[in-house]
């Protein structure tokens, strides 16, 4: 479970990127976090992350402080950023295994997990050649492969299907289901929103840094009166602002 409440984020003491924002991501379902460029999606996430502080407000994860207990809070969450370009010297089972040692994950567990991972994700053949020479789609999946090592009960996804092959973006369509449905947290930030749509079970539509709706797309459509595709609502709601 995430929770915000009261969180605001300003820049240059000026413009504020987030503005008194209040938000609850359950165990148990897939949270669409919807919205334009510049809306206040990337320092929201920046934010429950413990990447940035907010001026004010507070985030907690299961339970945990982001300010207060960042340690504790950390181990609870995996998170895949906007960019897989990360470690591009290492091989990629050296970077799983710095993942690993980075969250404790046993000796045992974690060749399971790795094997595991690769095999759903395709990457047993490349495992062990350096991330420099993989393409965008395979960065993006050891990135993925490794936020996952630890089993972690939250999973934080900014833009998590970019680069994907079709096969590996069903996968981990796939993965975030079974993680949701298992009563764990996934909060997933997309510009796809036909993916949105079939995938989440609720979405928060942001923009210049507040929440414009959160609820089911069900809700939407009955706020709105209308049973136009995500798509076409969130056009809607948006250029209104």
């Amino acid at each position: 479970m995430i929770e915000l409440t009261n969180v605001t984020k300003s820049y240059n003491g000026k413009v504020k990127a987030v503005d008194n924002l209040d938000l609850i991501v359950r165990g148990g379902e897939i949270f669409g976090f919807l919205g334009p460029n510049g809306a206040g999606k990337t320092t929201t996430i920046k934010m429950i992350t413990g990447i940035a502080k907010p001026d004010k407000g507070s985030i907690t994860i299961n339970g945990h402080d982001i300010s207060q207990s960042p340690i504790e809070a950390k181990k609870q969450f995996g998170y895949v950023p906007d960019s897989p370009d990360l470690f591009l010297r290492l091989k990629g089972l050296e970077y799983l295994n710095f993942m690993a040692d980075m969250y404790d994950v046993p000796k045992e567990a974690r060749k399971e997990r790795i094997d595991a991972l690769a095999r759903r994700f395709d990457m047993s053949q490349a495992i062990s050649d350096p991330i420099q020479s993989y393409s965008h789609g395979m960065r993006q999946k050891i990135v993925i492969m490794g936020v996952l090592i630890h089993d972690p009960a939250v999973w934080i996804l900014d833009e998590p299907l970019t680069g994907l092959d079709p096969k590996s973006s069903y996968t981990l369509k796939e993965m975030m289901r079974e993680h949701a449905d298992a009563g764990k947290t996934v909060f997933f930030s997309t510009h796809v929103l036909e993916v949105a749509e079939k995938l989440c079970d609720r979405v928060a539509i942001i923009n210049k840094g507040e929440v414009l709706f959160c609820g089911t797309f069900k809700d939407m459509q009955e706020r709105f009166q209308s049973d136009l595709s995500l798509e076409r609502l969130f056009l809607e709601l948006t250029e209104n602002e």
